[in-house]
Formats: structure tokens, sequence, C-alpha cells
């Protein structure tokens, strides 16, 4: 399985790109094991980082109910 990022040739993975984040969180909004996405670590560290700060910002949920 080759890492979705490295196939786009991203350099960075946006905070504010919602729509391309919430495939990478699980339905009780829980960020998703890069051995089922297929993300490398490079790009999963910096998914994770991009996740957390939309968190932050209010973009996407901590929690589902």
């Amino acid at each position: 399985m080759q890492c979705f990022f490295c196939s786009q040739n991203s350099k960075t993975i946006d905070y504010k790109e919602v729509d391309l984040l919430r495939r990478f969180i699980s339905s009780q909004a829980k960020i998703i094991d890069p051995r089922y996405t297929g993300t490398c670590a490079k790009h999963q560290r910096m998914l994770a980082q991009a996740i957390k700060r939309a968190r932050i910002m209010g973009l996407l949920p901590f929690v589902r109910r």
C-alpha cells in the first residue's frame, strides 16, 4: 500500500483542508492508525499535527456522540 500523500507529491498537509483530514479520522473522531491508511511515518506525523490544529480551531470535532 502506497502513502496517499507521497503519491500526490504533497509537501505539506494543511489543517484547513477539512474534507481531506476527515478521510483519516474514524467515526469516533480518532486518528486512524497508519497500518490501515497506508501513510508513511513522515506524513502520519504531519497529518496528526494538522488534525490536532483543526480540532483546536474548531474545524474538526474532538469526539463524536
